[in-house]
C-alpha cells in the first residue's frame, strides 16, 4: 500500500497570503485583559448602522427572486432561487435586528421544503410572505413589540399550516 500511495498524484497548495501576518499577536498582559465576547459585541455595534441597510439589500433579493417567478413562472431554478433569498433572510435577520422578520422567512422556507413539487405551492401564499417581509422591513417592524407584524406572522403561520396539513410529514412517512 505504501507503494501505490507513492505512485498517486498530488499538489500541495499553498495560501496565497499567511493570514498570521495580518494580525498582531496580543502580549500575555493583553491577553489577560481581552475578552472575545466583549470585542464581538462591540464590532457589531460599530456595524449596526449598516444593518438596516443590509436588510433592505436581502429583501431586494427576495423581491427579484419573486419577480423571476412572476416573469418566468415557478421552476427549480426559480424556486431555488426565491428559497436562497428568503433563507439568508431567515438567518440573518436575528443578527441584523429583525427577528420577526426572521421568524416570516422560516415559515415560508418551511412552506417551500415541506409542499413535494413547485407546482403543488401556492402561488398567492408565497406571494403574500413575500409583501410580509418588504412591509415588515420598511415599515421597521423588528420583533414582538410591533402587533401588526405579529398578527401577519401568525396569520402566515396557520395559513401555511393549515394548507402543510395535505402533505404528509417526513416524520410520519418514518412511522408508517
Amino acid at each position: 500500500m505504501a507503494d501505490a500511495a507513492k505512485e498517486q498524484e498530488y499538489e500541495i497548495v499553498s495560501p496565497p497570503s499567511d493570514l498570521r501576518s495580518k494580525v498582531r499577536e496580543l502580549t500575555p498582559r493583553e491577553a489577560k485583559k481581552f475578552d472575545p465576547v466583549k470585542a464581538a459585541e462591540a464590532a457589531l455595534e460599530r456595524l449596526s448602522p449598516h444593518f438596516g441597510n443590509w436588510m433592505d439589500n436581502e429583501t431586494k433579493a427576495l423581491n427579484g427572486a419573486w419577480s423571476e417567478v412572476q416573469s418566468r413562472g415557478l421552476s427549480e431554478d426559480t424556486l431555488a432561487t426565491l428559497f436562497q433569498a428568503a433563507h439568508n433572510i431567515k438567518g440573518q435577520a436575528l443578527t441584523l435586528g429583525f427577528p420577526l422578520v426572521g421568524q416570516v422567512a422560516s415559515s415560508f422556507c418551511h412552506l417551500i421544503e415541506t409542499v413535494p413539487s413547485p407546482e403543488k405551492l401556492p402561488i398567492l401564499l408565497m406571494k403574500r410572505y413575500v409583501e410580509a417581509i418588504r412591509a415588515m422591513v420598511l415599515e421597521g417592524a423588528k420583533d414582538e413589540a410591533n402587533k401588526t407584524g405579529v398578527e401577519l406572522l401568525e396569520t402566515l403561520e396557520t395559513v401555511t399550516n393549515d394548507f402543510l396539513g395535505q402533505f404528509p410529514s417526513k416524520n410520519n412517512e418514518k412511522d408508517n
